[in-house]
This record gives C-alpha cells, sequence and structure tokens, in this order.
C-alpha cells in the first residue's frame, strides 16, 4: 500500500483527520449532555416556581454570557498559551453542572447551574477553535471543521431524544439530568485521550508563516461584520416554535420533529459546504446568505408546506455558520492571536444574534412582515461583505 504523503509540516494529514475526530466525538457528547439539558431546562424552572419572565431572562442572559465571554477567554489563551488548561477547565464546568441539575431543590438554584454551564462553554470555545484551526490546515479548513460540526450535530440531537426517552418513561425531569452524567464523562475521558496524544495541536499546522503578524488583516474585520448581519438577521428557534405553536400552523409533536430536521440538515451542510468553501472559498458564504434568507417568509408567512422548506434552508444556514464561518477565521486569522480572534468572532456574533433575536421577537408582535423584512435585509447586506473579505483575503 502506498504511503500518505506527508503535508508541508512533515505531518501526515491522517494523525491530523484523528485529531479532529478525537475533538468531533468530544463535542458530541458534550452536545448530547448540554443540549439534553436545554431541551427541558425551562418547563424543569417552571416545575420549581419560576415564572415567564424569569425562564426568558436566564435563557437570555446565558446566551449572552456563553457568547460575550469568548472574548476574554480567547485573549487570556493568546496570552498564556495555555489552550489546553482553558479547554479542559471549560468543559469541567460545561458538563458537570448539568447532572447536578437533578438537585436543584429552588429555581434560583438551577438558574445558577444553567449560567454556569453557559459560562464553560465560554471559557473553553476560542480555545478548542483555535487548536482545530492547526489541524484543519491539514485536511482543509471547510471540510476539518464540517466534519467536526457533524459530529456536533449529531449529539445535539442524540441529547434530547435521550431526555425525551428517559422523562416519558420515568415521568421526572431529575432522572433525566441525572443520566446524562454518562455522556458528561465519557466526553471528559476523550478529551483527556485527545490531551494525552496530541499534547502540542500548534505542531499539525500544514504550513506556518515564516513571518507573523500580532494584528488581525482587515480581511478578518470585514468578515466579522458580515458574521453580525448574519447573527442579527438569523431568527431564534424558540421564537419560530412559538410562531408554530400561536398560529397552529402544525402540532406541538410534528415542532419538534421540524426541529430534528434542521439538526440533520445542520449537520449535513455542513460537510457540503465546507467542501466547497476549501474549493471556492468566500463565495460560498455569499450566496450560502443570500439564499438561506429567503427561509424568513417561508417560516413566518407560509403555510405548512413552506414551513418545512424554510426549516431545511435555517438548518442549511446553520451548517455554514458553524463550519464555513469558523474556517474562514482560522485561514485569516495569524496562529498567535487565533484564540483572541475567534473569542472576538463568537463575541460579535453572540451578541448581535442576541440583539437580532430581541429585536425580531419586539417586530413579532408588530407586524411579521416587518419581522421578515428585517430579517432578509440584513442577511442579504451580509453576501457582498463576505464577498469583499474574500477579495482582501487573497490580496
Amino acid at each position: 500500500m502506498k504511503a500518505q504523503p506527508a503535508g508541508p509540516s512533515g505531518l501526515a494529514p491522517d494523525r491530523a483527520l484523528r485529531f479532529i475526530l478525537l475533538l468531533g466525538v468530544v463535542s458530541l457528547l458534550a452536545d448530547a449532555t448540554y443540549e439534553g439539558a436545554r431541551s427541558i431546562t425551562g418547563p424543569f424552572l417552571a416545575v420549581l416556581g419560576a415564572s415567564g419572565t424569569v425562564v426568558g431572562i436566564v435563557a437570555g442572559l446565558g446566551e449572552l454570557l456563553g457568547y460575550g465571554l469568548r472574548l476574554v477567554s480567547g485573549v487570556i489563551a493568546d496570552r498564556t498559551r495555555r489552550y489546553w488548561i482553558l479547554m479542559i477547565g471549560g468543559y469541567f464546568l460545561n458538563l458537570l453542572v448539568v447532572p447536578l441539575l437533578a438537585l436543584a431543590g429552588r429555581w434560583e438554584t438551577a438558574a445558577a447551574l444553567i449560567l454556569a454551564e453557559r459560562i464553560g462553554k465560554a471559557v473553553r470555545t476560542p480555545a478548542r477553535d483555535a487548536m482545530l484551526s492547526h489541524a484543519v490546515s491539514q485536511v482543509g479548513g471547510g471540510w476539518g471543521f464540517g466534519l467536526h460540526e457533524a459530529l456536533d450535530q449529531m449529539g445535539a440531537t442524540a441529547g434530547p431524544l435521550l431526555v425525551a426517552a428517559v422523562v416519558r418513561a420515568q415521568g421526572e425531569y431529575r432522572t433525566a439530568f441525572a443520566w446524562l452524567a454518562i455522556p458528561a464523562v465519557l466526553a471528559l475521558l476523550v478529551l483527556a485521550a485527545a490531551r494525552h496524544f496530541y499534547p502540542q495541536p500548534r505542531e499539525l499546522e500544514a504550513a506556518p508563516r515564516g513571518i507573523q503578524t500580532k494584528g488581525l488583516p482587515r480581511a478578518y474585520w470585514i468578515h466579522v461584520g458580515a458574521t453580525a448581519l448574519v447573527a442579527a438577521g438569523y431568527a431564534d428557534f424558540p421564537l419560530m416554535a412559538y410562531h408554530f405553536e400561536r398560529t397552529g400552523l402544525v402540532t406541538p409533536q410534528a415542532i419538534a420533529l421540524l426541529y430534528a430536521l434542521a439538526m440533520a440538515v445542520d449537520a449535513a451542510a455542513a460537510l457540503v459546504l465546507g467542501r466547497l468553501f476549501d474549493r471556492f472559498g468566500l463565495v460560498v458564504l455569499a450566496v450560502t446568505a443570500a439564499v438561506c434568507a429567503v427561509f424568513a417568509p417561508l417560516v413566518f408567512l407560509g403555510g405548512p408546506g413552506a414551513v418545512v422548506a424554510g426549516m431545511v434552508l435555517w438548518g442549511a444556514g446553520l451548517g455554514a455558520q458553524e463550519s464555513v464561518l469558523r474556517a474562514a477565521v482560522g485561514g485569516m486569522a495569524p496562529a498567535g492571536v487565533r484564540g483572541t480572534a475567534y473569542g472576538i468572532f463568537n463575541a460579535g456574533y453572540g451578541v448581535f444574534w442576541f440583539a437580532g433575536s430581541a429585536l425580531m421577537g419586539l417586530l413579532y408582535d408588530r407586524s411579521r412582515a416587518a419581522l421578515v423584512s428585517f430579517s432578509m435585509t440584513v442577511q442579504l447586506a451580509a453576501a457582498p461583505a463576505f464577498l469583499l473579505a474574500g477579495r482582501r483575503a487573497r490580496a
């Protein structure tokens, strides 16, 4: 059998691929843990006596912390070079608080644990993406991040299904939280194995640059701005589910199936669009942003058939956001500041997602047509910005 050629750094691409797969399995098990928990935290808080306002504030604040704090953790990762410590510590907090929800006796305690889980994710994500960026350079950034995202979404689908089965069999949320200790512990064990076999992921970089700049290039900032536009105009699923329930377009059981469909499309789109990105560059993001913007009128103004088509486009857009957007950051940022670059990128994404979601919630109560107009306008505005970032990056 012919030996596989080594990359420019003298390392065979299959070694980098194994690292990507290991972290992908970690993400699969981690997503099964915390996405499983998030599927029932709302009703669990209600059982503990929390009001609807409290549930909304906890959910919104959790997402804001989960994205906003990534800026801080990304800077710390680059300045200390303690990528593994930050990632392992973040995963411990991110995962181990989930089974502790089974012991929460007051909604205040449960809310604190929910926020702690989001903070843990904020701590570990920039360090993880920075380390992944070294490995994906061996196999293609779009394909590498797409593969990671596909595994991630498998967990995001499996976790809620596990929780639904436990709740149906036991009729108790606490039991479901306790069961989630299993994927949590497995994720930490696989993470320990990844740390053992790959203590220096930076060595996986396919072609380290001879000259490293300390700042971030203009193409990166244009890319971040385009990403902010996409995030601001992308409706969150809870708002769409609220619309389905309020209008009676689909049954409550079908709402869960629509979300599962979107997650499956997300996983497939991440792989396909990742491959296309490696071949054609940021033009793929420009086309995806323009096409997927159509989900808004389909979901909020269409009938049942249009809703299904809209959810397919919404899932495809999510797949691009979780794979191609991240891959582009790794290709634009010098290795020494990638933690910072991913921190800024994620913080901006989260802040604009939060602001856009809040605005679209207000618009929904006044005019669904206005919501659709806002959503499509800002997403379509992102397309030329992605093309400009691509031209700058090539230059």
